[in-house]
């Protein structure tokens, strides 16, 4: 007998679905409602993104969400296409009729089982929900192979009698069942156990797929759903971005990046395609233009950002030291070194390599000093503005702002600008738009001779009292290209104009480069 030890097979990761409800759940949240040809361009990239099931709508609701589930079932035949009933047999026959030529096509059933929905929503005891279950299971499965029952508010729930209607469901036909945390009231702990004990208790629970559907009211949903795969739930119902009901779903990309990281110790993956998070996320940012926070994991702007010293100098040395996942493999080109005010030598002078400079100790101190006094005006130092330093401001700050008015009277916004151009000389224009800022970009595009393609525009207060500045964020498309652009001022407006000469400057300087290069190599030649 070999001495050689056996090393025990690695154990191969469950596959848990991704339930994709943005269409659904996700457009209930307020400002996100989209159209149907708007559902069929998420759903292309839902589909894309490697989603399993894509929760198209509740068909019963509106006609707008039965044309966005047919326009949908006819392009993607490769994705389970689901629909949302209630336990009603004229919304089950509505679900049948928009899944009609559906591929792959499942009714999601739901009826509320907790003592506070029974009482006060649906005025039905336990006899008439587990009736009702029973019955539309049935009923549904008459339409589809694929049906799907979700017991409402299930974390709310008696034990004993959820464990009645998951059986009926079960029974009935139901091949998934759902046990949402309908208003993101339980913990970690308390969800896992339910769904130990369902799975392990229930007759029939071994055959078929337990699914978590969680909110974040508490700010616990991908939590929830994580502790839920560890209690034995082979599919998430979530959303892109987080967006739903109130506070929202647990968000896609968090609860797939946490499975990917961790997955040793999850022993779980998903089939997503994490290089296709990023352009998902920002797709669906401006389809309904919800903005995801700067701070948002994964997907927000400062995800994958360092402005603190310390922070940029570790991550000069070693990425690993504050990053535990590559923004390349979730869509991002690469990671940022913000500079501001908290950022230190080392990243100010590996900024300047990168753009050509090589600088002797004494020529960085002067410019890491002229940076930290330009930090006290701006909060974040770009390329442009370190050239500016390296050129002691010679001809590269651009167009400058010099006065402006704008007026909104009558049906129709007018603006005038007066701007100071890169050779100092004055440009007056003056343009209509259809509000103040819709003006005020008219005239900036048409003293500089730019025109950007407004995709995006925040502004919001920066300070407090009367230190209070507006700041304006915008971002434009230019060429195929997308810029972001900041501007600060007392005056939202002005902020706004700063915004937008932000980035025109930036891409004339960029302009004009590469046309001084390309005369530089004629002359060589």
């Amino acid at each position: 007998m070999s001495d050689i030890p056996v090393t025990p097979p690695a154990q191969v990761p469950a596959q848990v679905r991704i339930f994709d409800t943005t269409l659904r759940d996700g457009e209930q949240s307020p400002g996100c409602s989209m159209s149907p040809s708007q559902k069929l361009v998420m759903a292309r990239a839902l589909a894309e993104l490697g989603v399993d099931v894509i929760e198209t709508g509740f068909p019963a609701s509106s006609q707008s969400d039965r044309e966005a589930a047919a326009l949908i079932s006819r392009e993607l035949r490769d994705t389970t296409l689901c629909v949302l009933s209630r336990c009603l047999p004229g919304d089950i026959e509505a679900s049948a009729r928009a899944l009609d030529g559906t591929a792959r096509p499942r009714i999601h059933l739901f009826l509320s089982t907790s003592p506070l929905h029974r009482e006060h929503k649906l005025r039905m005891s336990r006899e008439q929900v587990l009736e009702a279950v029973t019955r539309s299971v049935t009923a549904a499965r008459g339409f589809v192979d694929d049906v799907e029952f979700s017991a409402e508010d299930a974390l709310r729930t008696e034990e004993d009698f959820l464990a009645e209607t998951i059986a009926a469901a079960i029974a009935a036909g139901a091949g998934t069942i759902n046990l949402p945390d309908t208003v993101g009231y339980t913990t970690p702990t308390e969800i896992r156990g339910l769904f130990e004990r369902m799975i392990a208790n229930v007759p029939g629970a071994r055959e078929v797929i337990f699914s978590t559907h969680c909110h974040n009211d508490l700010g616990l949903a991908v939590a929830n759903s994580l502790a839920a795969i560890e209690g034995g739930a082979r599919q998430v119902e979530c959303s892109v971005n987080g967006i739903g009901e109130r506070a929202g779903n647990a968000a896609l990309e968090e609860v797939v990046m946490s499975l990917k990281v961790r997955g040793a110790y999850f022993s779980a993956d998903t089939r997503i395609d994490t290089n296709r998070i990023v352009p998902t996320s920002q797709l669906l940012q401006r389809l309904v233009g919800m903005p995801v926070q700067r701070n948002k994991a994964v997907v927000g702007a400062n995800a994958f950002a360092h402005e603190a010293g310390i922070h940029q100098h570790g991550m000069l040395r070693h990425r690993g030291t504050y990053e535990i996942m590559r923004p390349e493999d979730v869509g991002w080109p690469s990671s940022q070194m913000v500079l501001g005010r908290h950022s230190g030598r080392a990243a100010v002078e590996q900024r300047l390599r990168a753009l050509g400079y090589l600088l002797e100790e004494p020529e960085l101190d002067l410019v890491f000093a002229s940076f930290k006094a330009l930090c006290e005006k701006q909060r974040v130092v770009h390329d442009n503005d370190l050239q500016t330093l390296m050129q002691d401001g010679a001809d590269s700050e651009g167009y400058r702002l010099s006065s402006m008015t704008v007026s909104d009277a009558g049906h129709r916004a007018r603006a005038t600008v007066e701007l100071s151009d890169p050779d100092g000389d004055r440009v007056f224009e003056t343009a209509e738009g259809d509000g103040p800022v819709d003006a005020l970009f008219a005239a900036l595009a048409m003293a500089t001779g730019v025109d950007l393609v407004l995709e995006s525009y925040q502004v919001h207060s920066v300070g407090l009292g009367r230190d209070a500045r507006g700041e304006a964020n915008l971002s434009v498309r230019y060429e195929g290209e997308e810029y972001d652009g900041t501007g600060t001022s007392k005056d939202i407006i002005e902020a706004s104009a700063l915004a937008w000469l932000d980035v025109a400057n930036r891409l004339l300087r960029t302009r004009g480069k590469a046309k001084a290069k390309s005369k530089s190599e004629m002359a060589a030649a």
